[in-house]
């Protein structure tokens, strides 16, 4: 079994930025991509970005590109959602997620954390 837990969720203004942390522990040598996926209310889980677990391959959503840098540290196991000029669209329960690929595809992923909350006021 794999364990992830997510921090770095918050309250923040439009343009501001916050940084998600997701720890992995247990069984880590069966994931090889992590992902951050995002969902409101009454919507579909919604894909973000995912990394390789050699971080050498990273896949973005059309509507963070460019604002949004995935990006991980294996000697603390740890995956990191960098989102910067945030905008009250991106507001959600963000889920970090583990499993074999970099994909978009939600089901795809085995492994997912409780979520952490990020508001972004107006």
């Amino acid at each position: 079994q794999v364990q992830l837990v997510e921090s770095g969720g918050g309250l923040v203004q439009t343009g501001g930025s916050l940084r998600l942390s997701c720890a992995a522990s247990g069984r880590t040598y069966s994931m090889y991509a992590m992902g951050w996926f995002r969902q409101t209310p009454g919507k579909e889980r919604e894909f973000v970005a995912a990394i390789s677990w050699n971080g050498a391959m990273t896949l973005y959503a059309d509507s963070v590109k460019g604002r949004f840098t995935i990006s991980n540290d294996n000697a603390k196991n740890t995956v990191y959602l960098q989102m910067n000029s945030l905008k009250p669209e991106d507001t959600a329960v963000y889920y970090c997620a583990g499993g074999k690929h970099v994909v978009d595809t939600s089901t795809l992923y085995d492994y997912w954390g409780q979520g952490t909350q990020v508001t972004v006021s107006s």
